[in-house]
């Protein structure tokens, strides 16, 4: 139990000096660039009605895509110690290689090329 209270006491006091040195580190005077909204690289204050590219949506799905790649083999590791690792393993490789052929793909096409 003292264990416990002296844990809690170390990080609450940890805790304290840092947000202690944060707030007196911390500089207090930005300058009006930092100040100033920033949209994806647009002008906040400017008209609404610009056209908008494409390639930002693609971008994110990409992103999406392969962040749901890493969520499901994250637990690929303990999955090998079940009955039956081939085929484990198998379906991981599967996973990989559609998700390797679509990148090959989508490459190909010119969808990763930024400019025209």
């Amino acid at each position: 139990m003292n264990m416990i209270l002296f844990m809690i006491a170390t990080s609450l006091a940890l805790s304290l000096i840092l947000t202690a040195l944060n707030f007196w580190l911390a500089q207090t005077n930005p300058d009006s660039e930092k100040l100033s909204p920033y949209e994806c690289g647009f002008d906040p204050l400017g008209s609404a009605r610009l056209p908008f590219s494409i390639r930002f949506f693609l971008v994110a799905i990409l992103f999406l895509l392969f962040d749901l790649e890493i969520a499901l083999l994250l637990p690929l590791p303990w999955a090998v110690q079940l009955q039956t690792p081939t085929t484990t393993l198998a379906w991981a490789s599967i996973l990989i290689l559609l998700l390797t052929l679509g990148l090959v793909y989508e490459w190909a096409q010119g969808g990763l090329e930024w400019a025209e």
